[in-house]
């Protein structure tokens, strides 16, 4: 099977970015909207025939499903076994983010139409979505860590972009600048693993790195640091740029903030595709994790994968802007696919934890992009992100309503919908490796059901906020997304997934374990209950409970203080004990040095600057006085 027309999959996105950034201010508002949504349509169009081609045609030689490399050609030669390729690689996970980059960012270019009708950067809106989405799909088509390396920073440029659109707006502007400046931090620590591991393995190639044999595997590791092979260490660094990018603990503070930027953008990138760019790149590279000095990096991952999700899930139990509950619940969810990849083995079953996670990406997707899209629906009607400005929407946004209420059982984990499926793998492939990763996965079940209809019954239902008559539902350009996503978010949890995405790329049998199964369907409707007792009507539980934990909740509110945390360590640390003493010494010790020097070349030029007055008596006075001074010391000396 030819693969090859797959470069244009990126490279549609890429032509339309160009032509609607060059003519931003010449295309009309209508025909740039219909440029953009056709040109993914046609990557979404080519991806879904992608799918089927190797699921179902193709990929699947002898029981394993198979890599093809249709495009890949050598930029850079370093040695001869030590190079940076472009290319396209199309195996079992890249082949399933084409579908959901392509069809979120579709479903999101759709919603744009109505939702940015007006705004006065329009073009420029849909062009800024077309390089995103040229960016993420050059970054899951990578075949070496380098070049997903150069699509990771251009996916980071996009979300810069794209988080502060509103450039008038302060707040934008510091949110844009928190993301840039945080994950490229991260990104930073990506960039010495990558080096590290190319130094050391003398590959940056997928297929190598990943199809490792022992013997390779003992020569790679024969060099040991602070107790620990190097290419262990050198994945840790990589993980934590992954880290950056998917928000996890600690570097998820820039992920709310985020939210400043318009509410399709929130779906785009900050739930259903940029932020598991982490969860994509420790699968990409799963084997090695999982391998090297048994397991060690892939233990550091499941933990903070599993505290994120706890963290995070405490975080959005007590926030009021709706955008910023669901960011919230982004990092803790992407936590869930984390800690998933940590508890994971490779073979068979083994691997029941990478399905899981890849699983829980693909239906989160959905879900979590629904619940956004809904949520700009919302603000859209009501012009206000507060969960205080809301109330009773249910029959003025019916479509909302039902759409919303779909993604929030999804995501809840009630049987029969996506979410339930892919979470309950989840529990069970940490239930079976790691028993506390597995009771904070509960746990944070039981948080998310509950924070979740907190949000439902708060927008929805609950005391009837004065709002304006003209609240009226969202126009079709934006629900017809909404009831798609509602589709998905309800149909993606029967999707034999195990048979077509596994560690060990032969696929597998899953089932749902009922006894497990159980325990997790309590758990969230007992989150379900206590949030229909607090919020379905105006009562004093929520404040009476709030005032139950008094201290612990201040600092849930206030997100623990990670970003007052930050700002001590930056301002009063960095800045006034570390950076301030080097500027001392650079401006006061070397600048001053380099300025002695000019200052007294200067001084002694001008002292000396009469020699050479170009005046020729001047010359002759002093080549006489020379003479006349020269004859009297030989006369004296030698007479």
């Amino acid at each position: 099977m030819d693969f090859t027309y797959t470069i244009l999959i990126p490279l549609i996105p890429l032509i339309t970015f160009l032509i609607l950034g060059i003519g931003s201010f010449k295309i009309k508002p209508n025909i740039s909207g219909f440029i953009g949504t056709a040109s993914i349509g046609t990557s979404l169009i080519l991806s879904l025939y992608t799918a089927y081609k190797y699921f179902f045609v193709v990929g699947n030689v002898d029981g394993v499903f198979q890599t093809f490399y249709p495009f890949k050609t050598v930029w850079m030669n370093f040695t001869p076994t030590l190079h940076i390729d472009m290319g396209i690689l199309i195996d079992p996970i890249s082949v399933m983010m084409l579908v959901v980059v392509t069809l979120i960012s579709f479903l999101v270019n759709v919603y744009s139409i109505g939702y940015m009708k007006g705004d006065t950067g329009f073009t420029k809106f849909f062009a800024f979505l077309s390089l995103f989405t040229f960016s993420m799909l050059g970054l899951v088509l990578a075949t070496n860590l380098f070049q997903i390396y150069i699509f990771w920073e251009l996916v980071g440029v996009s979300s810069f972009l794209l988080i502060g659109f509103y450039y008038t707006k302060p707040s934008a502007i510091i949110a844009a600048k928190k993301a840039f400046i945080v994950t490229r931090f991260a990104d930073l620590f990506f960039l010495i693993g990558i080096l590290l591991m190319g130094y050391y393995t003398g590959t940056f190639d997928f297929d190598t790195l990943t199809s490792a044999d022992s013997a390779q595997l003992a020569q790679w590791t024969s060099v040991s640091f602070m107790g620990m092979s190097i290419i262990t260490f050198s994945l840790i660094l990589i993980f934590i740029g992954g880290a950056g990018k998917s928000a996890m603990f600690p570097l998820h503070i820039w992920l709310p903030d985020a939210m400043e930027g318009p509410t399709p953008v929130s779906a785009l990138i900050h739930a259903a595709t940029m932020v598991v760019a982490g969860v994509y790149l420790v699968a990409r590279l799963f084997n090695i994790y999982q391998i090297a000095d048994d397991g060690l990096a892939l233990e550091v991952v499941a933990y903070v994968g599993a505290f994120s999700s706890l963290f995070a899930a405490i975080i959005a139990l007590t926030q009021n802007d709706i955008k910023r509950v669901l960011a919230f619940s982004t990092m803790s969810q992407i936590g869930y696919m984390m800690l998933a990849l940590g508890v994971s083995g490779y073979e068979g079953h083994e691997g029941l934890g990478y399905m899981a996670s890849m699983w829980h990406l693909f239906t989160h997707a959905m879900f979590k992009g629904l619940l956004f899209l809904a949520a700009g629906s919302i603000i859209h009607a009501v012009h206000s992100n507060m969960l205080q400005d809301m109330g009773s929407l249910r029959k003025k946004l019916p479509i909302t309503h039902i759409t919303f209420l779909i993604a929030t059982l999804a995501i809840s984990g009630i049987p029969f919908f996506s979410g339930f499926f892919s979470k309950d793998e989840i529990l069970a492939a940490a239930y079976h490796h790691n028993k506390l990763i597995y009771f904070v996965g509960l746990f944070v079940a039981g948080l998310t059901a509950f924070y979740m209809f907190r949000l439902y019954f708060g927008i929805f239902w609950g005391r009837e906020v004065a709002h304006s008559d003209k609240v009226h539902e969202s126009p079709k350009s934006m629900t017809i997304p909404l009831m798609i996503l509602a589709f998905m978010s309800f149909a993606a949890g029967y999707i034999p997934f195990s048979k077509y995405v596994s560690a060990d790329r032969k696929g597998f049998h899953s089932h749902i374990d009922w006894s497990m199964a159980t325990i997790a369907i309590i758990t969230a409707f007992i989150g379900i209950a206590l949030a229909f007792v607090f919020y379905k009507k105006e009562s004093k539980y929520p404040e009476k409970i709030a005032n139950a934990f008094g201290v612990f909740y201040r600092w849930a509110y206030k997100k623990f203080y990670m970003d007052e945390l930050y700002f001590f360590i930056t301002r009063q640390i960095i800045f006034k004990r570390i950076s301030a003493p080097f500027a001392w010494f650079d401006k006061k010790v070397v600048d001053g040095t380099m300025d002695l020097v000019g200052n007294t070349t200067v001084e002694t030029s001008k002292k000396i600057k009469g020699i050479q007055s170009g005046k020729v008596q001047d010359y002759a006075m002093f080549f006489v006085g020379g003479v006349v001074v020269i004859a009297m010391i030989v006369k004296y000396l030698f007479n």
